[in-house]
């Protein structure tokens, strides 16, 4: 399959030491990484400006061609050239994004997910890439772990560790992380979504319903940020090592 949409409803909750949760729509691009030139449409662009733009500055390395800041990552974390890639992202809208995550799929010759890289952004100017093995736990679906390693919110610790779990074809695609801090579940952050092709019809579309969504994604992150300091939640706060982009 070539490039799609995923549109749904991202769902947060936190466990401890308040309850908490929230849900609103989102979308992501699915990016088919062995058919990057076809990476456009009326509405679309990897070049210039449009109502989507993809920038390969926004992730991994520091080229402008993204296929090698990908080649670059797989020598970094000594992963070998796998039978096929997807790249799962946000992209930029009227040239201006938040990208808390992105997820890079790795696909062996039976085209079964292998691992994921993991780009995580916070709003302090930092990034990681975390390696996630994965296992098939049933069907489409698969799972991972891995140590945290870098500030998000204020109120979590930086430390911990992400419990992944991925269900994915080209019809739906959901996505769960479950945060757990000192052995305790704290938090799960999931995406559920369906399909649309990518053409220029469901871009247009796609804009006009999401089209003051990386302003939501911010203002709601302050906003139920200001929830939870009001609930009494401690502050924590960001080292120099959280404030510099990793890989």
């Amino acid at each position: 399959m070539s490039h799609l949409f995923y549109e749904g409803t991202v769902y947060h909750k936190r466990f401890i030491p308040k309850k908490h949760d929230f849900t609103y729509p989102f979308f992501l691009l699915d990016i088919n990484m062995s058919d990057l030139k076809s990476l456009k449409n009326k509405f679309f662009s990897s070049k210039s400006f449009g109502l989507f733009t993809f920038n390969a500055k926004d992730h991994f390395g520091s080229s402008k061609d993204f296929e090698e800041n990908v080649e670059q990552l797989l020598k970094t974390f000594d992963i070998s050239t796998p039978a096929s890639m997807r790249f799962l992202t946000l992209p930029r809208m009227f040239n201006y994004v938040f990208n808390p995550i992105s997820v890079l799929v790795l696909f062996n010759e039976a085209n079964k997910p292998t691992e994921i890289l993991v780009e995580v952004h916070n709003y302090n100017g930092g990034r990681i890439v975390y390696p996630v093995l994965l296992e098939q736990t049933e069907g489409t679906q698969y799972k991972g772990s891995v140590k945290k390693d870098m500030y998000v919110s204020p109120f979590l610790k930086r430390d911990g560790v992400y419990d992944f779990r991925l269900d994915y074809d080209n019809q739906h695609l959901n996505i769960s992380i479950t945060l757990y801090e000192d052995n305790e579940k704290t938090l799960i952050a999931s995406l559920q979504s369906k399909s649309l092709v990518f053409n220029s019809k469901n871009s247009v579309s796609i804009f006009f319903r999401h089209i003051f969504l990386t302003f939501r994604v911010v203002t709601r992150t302050l906003w139920q940020s200001l929830k939870l300091y009001i609930k009494g939640l401690k502050l924590n706060s960001v080292t120099a090592k959280d404030q510099i982009r990793r890989y």
